[in-house]
Order: structure tokens, then sequence, then C-alpha cells
């Protein structure tokens, strides 16, 4: 008979196990005010609005460019889907890797994979609307506009996506909440179909596209299912501690990825001279900056999990910061979506 795995599983009730190993970044955000709570949401979803629906514009006046119809609109929703997307995408491999820790009886925190998904679809809806409207969602109710919308690509993308979004809400309701894997994996390849490949080879710019949106997911959600699993588990520091460190190895993968096809993907579709003269350039390189940015935050995070026996929590802070940047990576993405493209070099 084998024996019981120290940190097996969190505690279930709170005031069990070590409380002396709270870290002082919890102890100071359980004391923050309702007010405050309230101040810093609302602040967060403000700016996340106000960078896709602004955003395009801005860069693309700047550069002198034709702006497309509807591109603050379409950048928003954009931002709205690959967030849903991240957050379930992040919840099924956040949950795998905390009852790898704890075991299946683990306390989880709260799924947020059904309120996602819905997200999604909305998203998707709104952007087939904007398809059939060309530019204008009300004008996109219409029947007629519909139908010639299904007949597009953009259309008939937003269409399957929506369908699959709302398929994993279902499988988020059901009793086999894996199951989901399968229709984000469908719009994880919509995207990277949307995305813009190459005109010479688009199955190569499709496959760059498809590897680098999924290793995003992945590390952003990811690392949001494992924070508030860390916060749910605050009075077990190993079993935290453990889980951040399981985190961390694949973590580290997923960002080469990443920046491998990244830099494949900005190599074969933007020409040099167009990155600091097009509005899309310069998104790209706003992106970049963001991503040096993510990196650096990651590995403090890292170095202080190696201290965190010590002192425990002590990755805790720079890892949120870590989470704030990706969203911040996840939005300008969305408004890199909305930016007319550059001419494709020859």
């Amino acid at each position: 008979m084998k024996p019981p795995r120290p940190a097996s599983r969190p505690p279930s009730r709170p005031g069990s196990g070590d409380l002396g190993e709270q870290s002082a970044t919890d102890a100071a955000a359980a004391r923050l005010s309702p007010a405050r709570r309230v101040l810093a949401v609302a602040a967060s979803v403000t700016v996340a609005v106000l960078v896709p629906l602004l955003g395009t514009g801005l860069v693309v006046d700047e550069s002198y460019e034709i702006r497309l119809p509807g591109d603050g609109a379409i950048a928003l929703l954009r931002a709205v889907l690959l967030a849903a997307l991240c957050v379930h995408v992040g919840e099924l491999a956040g949950v795998r890797l905390a009852r790898r820790v704890a075991g299946a009886s683990a306390g989880l925190p709260r799924s947020w994979a059904v309120r996602a998904a819905w997200a999604g679809v909305a998203a998707a809806v709104g952007q087939l609307l904007l398809v059939a409207g060309s530019g204008s969602p009300v004008a996109g109710l219409s029947g007629p506009a519909l139908v010639e919308a299904y007949a597009t690509r953009p259309g008939l993308l937003a269409l399957l996506e929506a369908n699959a979004f709302l398929l994993a809400a279902l499988c988020a309701t059901s009793r086999r909440p894996g199951w989901a894997v399968v229709p984000l994996a469908a719009i994880v390849f919509g995207e990277a179909l949307r995305a813009h490949p190459e005109p010479y080879t688009p199955e190569i710019g499709t496959a760059l596209t498809l590897v680098h949106l999924t290793a995003t997911t992945l590390w952003t959600g990811g690392l949001l299912h494992v924070l508030r699993t860390r916060w749910r588990w605050r009075h077990d520091a190993a079993a935290g501690r453990e889980v951040l460190t399981r985190y961390a190895r694949p973590a580290a993968l997923l960002f080469a990825a990443i920046t491998a096809t990244g830099v494949c993907s900005t190599l074969r579709r933007l020409p040099l001279a167009e990155v600091f003269t097009s509005g899309y350039g310069r998104v790209l390189l706003a992106k970049l900056v963001l991503v040096l940015i993510v990196s650096g935050l990651a590995l403090v995070a890292r170095g202080r999990l190696r201290r965190e026996a010590a002192v425990p929590g002590a990755a805790t802070r720079p890892a949120r910061a870590e989470l704030v940047a990706l969203a911040a990576v996840v939005l300008v993405s969305a408004v890199l979506t909305a930016v007319p493209l550059p001419p494709a070099p020859l």
C-alpha cells in the first residue's frame, strides 16, 4: 500500500492548513474594500473596451490609410471572442493540472466556462451581423443580408464559430465538460483560417496561426485559472506553489512556440519597409513590446517561485502582472485583426 502524498489536496474549509503561510499579497487583496474592487473592475472594463474600439482608428488615421467599415466594432468583438476562447481553454487545462496536484476531490474555483462560451456566441453573432450589414450591425438584421453573409468566408466562419461556442457551452453544463475541447479546437482552426495567411502559400500561414493561437490561449487562460486556483488554495501554500510550478514548466514551451510562429508569420507577411510606416506594422511593434514585457514578468515570477518555500506567495504579484500584460496582448491582437494589411511582398 502506497503512503499518502504530502499536500495532496487543499484543505476543504478556511482555517485549516498552514494559516501562518498566507502571503502578504493575498492578505492585502482580502482587505481590499468592495468599493475599490468595483472601481478596479470598472476601470479594467473601460480600458478593455476603449483600446479595441478606438485603437484601430488611431493607428490607421496616423498613417493616412483607408479604414475598414466598422473596424472599431470588429476589433471589440474580436477581443471578446479571443478572451472567451482563452478563458474556456485555460479552464480545461487548469482543471486538469490542478487535479494532478490535488486529486479528483480537489476544491476548484467556480467555473467561468459557461459564461465565456456565451460571450463567445455573442461576439461571433455580432461579427456575423457586421458582415451582413457591411459594418453596420443594424443593417445586418435583415433576412436577405444574413443569407448573403452566409455565402462569404467571414460570414460562414462567424456562423460556425457561434455554433461551436454554443456547443462548448452545452458541454460545460454537462457531466463531461472536457468534451468542449472539440468545438473549441474547431474555433481555433476557424480563427486560423480567418487570419491573414500569405496569398501564395496560405496553408503555411494557417498552420503558423494555428500553433500561435493555441499556445496563446493555453498560456493566457491557463495562467488565469492557475492564479484563481492558488487563491482558492491560499491556506495551503505547498499545494498553491506546486500548481504554479507545474504550470511554469510547459509555459516555457508555449512561449517558445509563440515567439517562433510570430516571427515567422511577420517575416512572411509584413515587408520590412512597412514596419514603421503602416498601421499594421505599428500595432505589431506594440504587440512585440508587450510580449517582451510579459517574458520579463514571467522570468521574475519563475525566479521568485524558487524562493516560495521561504517566502510564501512571493511569485503571486509578478504572475498577476504577467496576466495583465497578457490581457493587453490579447487586446492588441484584436486591434491587429481589424487593421488593413500592407501590400504583400512579392
